[in-house]
């Protein structure tokens, strides 16, 4: 007796946590700009009149982020969100890649960037803080880890980080930079 069907593979996706409206948002958009190929790097609200919907995103084959890029996910988010209608009232969209000082939002962000300057700021302090500036030394699901400049090495809880992003030196900038084309 022969076997037949289909296998399917699917591969996991780390997405950034987000709580609130931009969870929602995020929940929505993530699926279409997935299967485009683009990851979600993080979904911001600000404003209350006219709310900004700002989406930060990368590509997922790790190629540079161009404008086309901004205006593909531009296109397909807004007809994702005007569907799903998240937010009453007239609203912004934005759409950038994470640029060089970006967010560290994924666990593969904090492996990526790994010896690079970065700081975050927690929701509950600890150790008496809410802020640490340091050397990225990576993260896992539940902690990122920073050895800060006295030379102590910490993990933070990834529930309670509010924010983690790079810091712009010279280091990242030449860490990030495109290979000089050959003729």
């Amino acid at each position: 007796m022969a076997l037949t069907g289909r296998l399917f593979c699917f591969l996991a996706i780390e997405r950034p946590h987000h709580e609130g409206l931009e969870a929602r948002i995020a929940e929505a958009i993530a699926p279409a700009i997935e299967h485009m190929g683009y990851e979600l790097v993080r979904v911001q609200v600000s404003g209350k009149e006219r709310p900004v919907v700002q989406i930060m995103a990368d590509r997922a084959d790790d190629a540079p982020f161009t404008v086309e890029d901004c205006e593909a996910i531009s296109h397909a988010a807004g007809a994702v969100l005007d569907v799903a209608d998240p937010i009453r009232g007239e609203w912004t969209l934005e759409v950038s890649s994470a640029g060089i000082d970006r967010p560290l939002t994924r666990t593969k962000d904090w492996e990526r960037y790994a010896g690079h300057l970065a700081s975050l700021e927690l929701a509950i302090p600890q150790e008496g803080r809410k802020r640490f500036r340091g050397i990225a030394l990576g993260a896992d699901a539940e902690v990122a880890r920073l050895r800060l400049e006295d030379g102590t090495e910490m993990a933070f809880p990834r529930s309670n980080i509010r924010k983690a992003k790079l810091v712009l030196t010279d280091d990242l900038i030449a860490a990030t930079a495109a290979p000089a084309k050959r003729n």
